[in-house]
């Protein structure tokens, strides 16, 4: 196996923004496109969030894919029975696959058959299924190049899950993907610490204004929102500061557990009291499987929302390192607790920035980190 750079110290040509492009509108993105990676670079970025997996091809924002987090390995005779369907079904709504001899459901066909979101679990775990389905769904062959990234829970827990995945990940995979035989050779894999992908892609956006902030020459804190955890990354000046950062098991997830107390029945980890809450202030209605009528969830989320905003907060302010002037909000719950956190943030005289999309700024800056090591290992060879 070759040799895989740190990526809790990504390389400076990781920092470098290339091609500065805009950050496109996810609102009504098109439907991803299968391709044969960007630009003729088969690198696949995955974001292994917690709700759903976030994966990407290229660095255009609108095909960013996003797959629920649900796995379940089943008997293959079970997970092959959609077989009579017409294939031009959406893919996203039966991803199944074989792999050396086991069969997997993912996504919602995955939660169709029981499984839940494993909130709990490493992010390890699945992680080679996950990453062989979204292979698969953008028709990845050949040699491809995966970046990845893992909460920092500590340096060397992360060097540990770290190693896990290069190892599960690295080398030659023929599967059955939806019926169809695909072989891939993973040939690099990186991993870097959850967040930090934000920043990068945050960086290679068009400085708009005098008073855009350069994050290259600044003491920048990432808090990543995520369903599980919330990941605090400290850098200055694009150096990853390991001993100030640290990822804390506290997440949306807690959240959704909240929200699930108020309407009897309801299951915290229901991909569709997830999107209820995610919905538009008057859209926000859920029906518990057995209930007579939905809930509005309008009647009590704003006072949840509030609530859990100065608890994120305080979480965050006791964490943060004194040097710290900006602060970048990423990730799902980043989005959804903006408008509080920023306020909370602002009053504690902290700049505040969301990334945009914050969903996929993750999968995106990875993407861009994959990209540069790619072009620098071509340049050290010519």
């Amino acid at each position: 196996m070759t040799d895989q750079p740190s990526a809790a110290t990504p390389m400076n040509t990781a920092a470098i923004p290339m091609n500065r492009v805009p950050a496109a509108n996810p609102i009504n993105a098109a439907t991803p496109k299968h391709m044969n990676g960007g630009g003729g670079k088969s690198i696949l970025s995955v974001d292994l969030g917690r709700t759903s997996t976030k994966t990407c091809v290229s660095r255009d924002a609108r095909n960013v894919t996003f797959v629920p987090s649900n796995v379940k390995q089943m008997p293959m005779e079970q997970v092959r029975g959609g077989v009579f369907e017409a294939r031009a079904t959406d893919p996203l709504m039966d991803l199944w696959l074989e792999y050396q001899g086991h069969g997997y459901a993912v996504g919602q066909l995955a939660a169709d058959f029981g499984a839940n979101l494993g909130v709990g679990q490493s992010k390890v775990e699945a992680a080679l299924i996950k990453v062989l389905a979204s292979a698969g769904y953008f028709n990845l062959k050949g040699d491809i190049s995966v970046v990845l990234g893992l909460p920092y829970l500590s340096q060397e827990q992360f060097e540990k899950e770290k190693a896990q995945l290069i190892s599960q990940l690295s080398g030659p995979h023929v599967m059955n993907f939806r019926g169809e035989s695909v072989e891939i050779n993973i040939t690099k894999v990186w991993v870097m610490p959850e967040g930090y992908g934000s920043l990068l892609w945050c960086e290679a956006q068009p400085k708009e204004g005098p008073g855009c902030a350069d994050f290259t020459k600044l003491s920048v804190a990432l808090v990543d929102i995520g369903h599980q955890t919330i990941d605090c990354l400290m850098v200055d000046n694009f150096r990853f500061a390991r001993g100030a950062s640290k990822s804390e098991d506290f997440g949306m997830n807690k959240f959704y557990e909240l929200v699930a107390k108020e309407i009897e029945g309801a299951d915290s980890q229901s991909l569709a009291l997830i999107s209820a809450v995610n919905q538009p202030k008057g859209d926000r209605f859920y029906r518990p499987r057995g209930a007579s009528k939905p809930t509005n969830l309008d009647d009590f989320l704003p006072n949840l929302t509030e609530m859990f905003s100065r608890e994120i907060c305080d979480r965050v302010l006791a964490w943060l390192p004194e040097r710290v002037t900006d602060v970048i909000l990423t990730g799902g719950g980043g989005e959804f607790f903006w408008e509080d956190v920023q306020r909370l943030l602002k009053e504690a005289k902290i700049n505040a920035h969301l990334a945009a999309p914050s969903r996929q700024a993750n999968a995106l800056g990875q993407y861009i980190y994959g990209e540069a090591q790619i072009s620098s290992n071509r340049a050290a060879r010519s």
